[in-house]
């Protein structure tokens, strides 16, 4: 299993935790209890399945995000071309490409962040 892939009731939480982060464990089993309708255990129990997978880190009943959301979700990117296309993010945008037409302001952000990453060579 990819550590950084979130199913969608992970990522409800997770979002929880970045929009309120720092917070304690308390206030997270409350918020989890108001939005989620989750009874503590069920907080605590995915609280340190997330921790396990190096996403967030509680010390001292302070829960804190070792990865941002943007973070995360770069990673998982990364993992989903790696296991589909081999690596190859070419192949991955021949494919998304192909299915979806691109706008012109979409090609032209890609051209962007292309030559921009190429100036920092």
């Amino acid at each position: 299993m990819n550590a950084f892939r979130l199913g969608e009731v992970e990522a409800r939480f997770a979002d929880l935790i970045w929009a309120n982060a720092p917070l304690t464990t308390g206030e997270l089993v409350k918020l989890c209890q108001q939005e989620l309708r989750w009874k503590r255990t069920t907080t605590y129990t995915v609280l340190k399945r997330l921790c396990e997978r190096g996403i967030f880190e509680t010390r001292n009943s302070v829960v804190t995000a070792r990865l941002s959301r943007r973070e995360l979700y770069a990673r998982q990117s990364e993992a989903f071309v790696a296991e589909s296309f081999g690596g190859s993010l070419p192949a991955f945008l021949a494919a998304f490409a192909a299915r979806k037409k691109l706008s012109p302001d979409e090609v032209r952000e890609i051209r962007r962040m292309i030559d921009s990453w190429g100036e920092e060579e």
